[in-house]
């Protein structure tokens, strides 16, 4: 098994962080019926995990910092984008 490079490991956690916290504005888009904003969210969404898929092809060791770094941004995007339950989607028109 190769070592693992720190510098990697961390670059893997932040790009699949990213990707989970673009995956809930993606969502989140579609929910509201945003056609551009949705597209280019999942364009950003496919940019992101590409990279941490490369670098864990590489290394499957660094599939554990994919899966911590998926679980963080999907915990921060929530916390950040909290709403009452019942309340509009993100991105959804006010009324």
């Amino acid at each position: 098994m190769a070592a693992i490079d720190p510098l990697t490991a961390g670059a893997v956690f932040i790009a699949t962080a990213a990707t989970d916290a673009v995956y809930v504005m993606f969502t989140s888009a579609v929910i509201a019926r945003k056609r551009v904003p949705a597209a280019n969210w999942s364009a950003v969404w496919y940019l992101l995990s590409s990279y941490a898929v490369i670098s864990y092809t590489e290394n499957a060791f660094y599939v554990a910092f994919a899966a911590i770094g998926s679980w963080a941004g999907a915990y921060a995007s929530l916390t950040f984008l909290h709403r009452p339950p019942g309340g509009p989607p993100v991105g959804a028109a006010p009324e």
